[in-house]
């Protein structure tokens, strides 16, 4: 039996609603949602594993910010992630003007087959979406067009059969049962030690453990507690910084992604803990999950 892989990019306006169609898309099958950097070229949003294929979702950061001046090299890097794209997904907001010429321009540098998503349908009408379609048919001839709904997931599944049917013939990219058992502390616990390595230098990052030690999701809000490991008071000092000035960044930043991720306000308490050498130790390896 033949197995199918790919890179889905995933294009458009911050607010064209790219990641409530992630959400949709990938619903319930979905493995993993990290806003990691896992490749320069790729930002992977989700990866959704079957038994015949997988598909890896990926986000090309900054590609379309009509209000700034593009730099060069961060262009490279869109046009990178575009060019061995195996299928290209262009999100636009049915109320948007047409202004996406900067993300048609970019678009021209792709041999992968686009797929033009018309997102926000609920908030229109059948004459304006007509009306949508026949322009982005005319403009850009793209292998389909779909109107959907991602936030009432109308018209979602059409889209996810249309890349499962465009996806290339290939192996896994990431091994399949590594990602299917990570839930959702996994990721608050990835985010918040994500934000560490961006925020401290040299060994504090890599002495840095980062444990939930709970995890209440309610309708309306998140209640995430998490306990930072160092093996020093040092670096406990360091962590905390002038007056709590620099845990206080990671907590901003932690929680805005995680509300990102998990679609719902989080309330996030951080607490940092000294465990001398907990690296040496054996059963505090095990205790976070590093051995079996």
């Amino acid at each position: 039996m033949s197995h199918k892989a790919g890179f889905v990019s995933i294009v458009g306006k911050p607010n064209a609603g790219k990641s409530t169609l992630m959400n949709a898309l990938v619903g319930e099958k979905m493995s993993i949602i990290t806003p990691k950097a896992q490749t320069t070229r790729h930002r992977i949003l989700g990866i959704v594993n079957h038994e015949d294929y997988q598909i890896v979702f990926s986000d090309t950061p900054g590609i379309i910010k009509p209000h700034y001046a593009l730099q060069e090299t961060m262009m490279h890097q869109v046009s990178g992630s575009l060019v061995d794209a195996d299928l290209v997904l262009l999100v636009t907001d049915i109320n948007e003007k047409y202004d996406e010429s900067d993300a048609i321009e970019k678009l021209q540098g792709s041999l992968a087959p686009l797929c033009v998503i018309i997102n926000k349908i609920d908030k229109s009408d059948e004459e304006t979406v007509k009306a949508k379609v026949a322009y982005w048919q005319e403009k850009l001839n793209p292998k389909a067009i779909f109107a959907v709904s991602a936030l009432k997931e109308h018209n979602v599944l059409a889209v996810m059969n249309f890349v499962i049917e465009h996806l290339p013939e290939h192996p896994p990219y990431y091994e399949k049962d590594f990602l299917t058992d990570r839930n959702d502390r996994f990721f608050a616990s990835e985010i918040i030690r994500e934000k560490i390595f961006k925020i401290y230098e040299k060994e504090i990052p890599y002495s840095t453990e980062v444990i939930i030690t709970a995890f209440k999701e309610g309708d309306e809000l998140y209640r995430i507690s998490s306990e930072i490991i160092v093996e020093r008071d040092s670096q406990k000092n360091i962590l905390i910084g002038k007056g709590g000035e620099t845990l206080k960044r990671v907590g901003t930043y932690a929680r805005k992604d995680m509300e990102e991720l998990f679609q719902r306000k989080v309330f996030l308490e951080m607490f940092v803990k000294v465990i001398p050498d907990w690296r040496q130790k054996k059963n505090y390896l095990k205790q976070f999950g590093y051995e079996s």
